[in-house]
């Protein structure tokens, strides 16, 4: 009795899918793509414009007005950041690290989002959450709260995928470590 033609329990063949899905690496070059480009242009931007930039977070009021330093070093560091690991995610190095970068990143951007869309909204000027709407300094402009947070969501549940896939097809990781013990995958970055 030939092992091909064995049913696999449910649970067998859907994780069975999803590995075969993960091995052809085409869900992480979609990953890899849509936050490399998306981040090396929001980083592009602050990076050419950072005193707007430093504006745009000091709107925010996480940090006391003493606390002018540790601004102006997020305000210059974060746009690098944000460039450096969409070029490591587009180049298919460092995946993992990348994506648990922007995983974070995105964590907190969204809460603090969250935060200052709610602020806002109970000051009674806006007639529905989904009026509220400014200039997150992602370098989109004003942005409304009903797009911005849901897009946020997204975008994190994708950076999921770079940290967990196996599969480092289409990754120049991919072609440089010897493939051939693993069927192809990378264990670690």
């Amino acid at each position: 009795m030939a092992m091909s033609s064995a049913k696999l329990p449910p649970d067998s063949e859907s994780q069975h899918w999803i590995r075969s899905l993960d091995r052809s690496g085409y869900p992480l070059l979609i990953a890899r793509m849509v936050l490399g480009i998306l981040f090396i242009k929001m980083g592009w931007d602050k990076i050419g414009d950072p005193v707007a930039f430093l504006k745009l977070l000091r709107q925010y009021e996480i940090f006391p007005p003493s606390a002018y330093l540790l601004e102006n070093f997020i305000a210059l560091t974060l746009p690098w950041i944000e460039l450096v690991c969409g070029l490591a995610l587009i180049v298919g190095v460092f995946v993992r690290g990348a994506g648990l970068t922007f995983l974070l990143m995105l964590t907190g951007f969204t809460i603090v989002i969250a935060i200052r869309a709610i602020g806002m909204y109970k000051t009674g000027e806006y007639a529905s959450f989904c009026d509220v709407a400014f200039d997150c300094g992602c370098g989109g402009g004003l942005v409304g709260m009903c797009k911005k947070i849901p897009e946020n969501i997204g975008l994190w549940l994708l950076s999921w995928i770079p940290i967990l896939s196996v599969s480092r097809r289409f990754c120049l990781t991919g072609l440089l470590v010897d493939h051939s013990n693993e069927g192809g995958e990378v264990a670690a970055d």
